[in-house]
């Protein structure tokens, strides 16, 4: 990495530093449950930031690498295999095509990672009600794994970048593992999952190698007993989310890869996805069983990402097409889900 986008890619940490700062030391001071209208104003309030970031890509996006002339613009483009066409001997025609599709890379990334966190958010409700979490802690744990999940993504999506550079035939074990991630999504679609908080290994592993205080209510992740320090429950909560999400990484971040290879637009589609999934959870916690047919149109998602990704160098979808298709699935199955609620199909009324 050279400097330049060592400086930029430190920018960018700072930034979401400062976002996260404002967010627990403005809105969300005291423990408390965040209602539906809350989490609404925060979603929109997240996907809006996302949405200014994607202008600034569209109109500074050759900053990223530090682009200053053609030949520069030509090796960025063929290190990170971007399917646009450049205009020869027009430098700053071929600098607007690229910024727009770097635009469009970083979108469809954001809009695929956001639509996968979906999936996600089962789990992480999944893991507050077996553990028991009062609702009123639930931003205060998500706040904390949401913080480590952006570490191990840098750390993920930079080496990934890394391998895939050297290494091309990665991205068809990626392909493979999005198609067996999306049939076993589809298979499991109406599995009620349960999880036993003691066997669970993440919970073994803190009862061996931690002193946990399992009594303690406090809503604190430490305490002190007898002059030693032990952790809470709760803070066993946020290692089991943590361990879910680096799981969870391993189908989303590939499937970013698919739509683009450079690292820097992969972690910034991931982070602001990452940083919007805690208002998305509190939006969607209450309602989301009522959106019967999203985790078909998950597993169909990760499907045509796990194809393209296996089909790559026979066949080359330009990044609108993919974004069109992206969208495309994802809102047929909200819309199937509201025409065709489950009550309907059960002959109910």
């Amino acid at each position: 990495m050279e400097l330049h986008e060592l400086a930029v890619l430190s920018g960018f940490i700072l930034l979401v530093a400062v976002m996260l700062a404002f967010d627990i030391g403005i809105f969300n001071k005291n423990n408390r449950e965040v209602k539906f209208n809350e989490a609404l104003a925060y979603t929109i309030l997240w996907v809006s930031v996302a949405l200014s970031f994607w202008v600034g890509i569209y109109f500074f996006g050759h900053l990223l690498h530090g682009i200053e002339n053609m030949d520069h613009l030509k090796d960025v483009v063929q290190n990170y295999d971007h399917k646009i066409n450049l205009v020869e001997g027009d430098f700053e025609k071929s600098l607007a095509i690229y910024r727009q599709n770097l635009g469009l890379e970083y979108i469809t990334g954001y809009i695929i990672e956001y639509s996968l966190s979906v999936d996600n958010i089962f789990v992480i409700l999944m893991i507050f009600i077996s553990f028991g979490v009062d609702k009123k802690y639930y931003h205060k744990v998500l706040f904390w794994g949401i913080l480590g999940a952006i570490i191990m993504r840098f750390l993920f999506i930079f080496l990934s970048s890394a391998l895939i550079q050297k290494f091309d035939w990665i991205l068809y074990f990626f392909g493979g593992l999005l198609i067996f991630t999306a049939i076993k999504l589809f298979l499991d679609r109406n599995k009620e999952e349960t999880i036993d908080t003691n066997n669970h290994f993440v919970v073994k592993f803190a009862s061996r190698f931690l002193r946990v205080d399992e009594n303690d209510n406090s809503g604190n992740f430490f305490t002190k007993k007898d002059g030693k320090i032990y952790v809470t429950a709760l803070f066993v909560v946020v290692l089991v989310i943590e361990v879910s999400d680096v799981i969870f990484a391993v189908d989303s971040v590939p499937a970013i890869f698919s739509i683009t290879k450079d690292p820097f637009i992969v972690y910034f589609s991931n982070i602001f996805a990452i940083i919007g999934l805690r208002s998305l959870f509190f939006l969607l916690a209450s309602i989301i069983d009522k959106f019967r047919f999203i985790k078909i149109g998950l597993s169909v998602l990760l499907g045509f990402i796990g194809l393209k990704m296996l089909l790559h160098h026979v066949v080359e979808l330009s990044t609108m097409t993919s974004l069109i298709i992206v969208l495309g699935i994802l809102s047929s199955s909200i819309i199937l889900s509201v025409l065709i609620p489950e009550k309907k199909i059960a002959g109910t009324k």
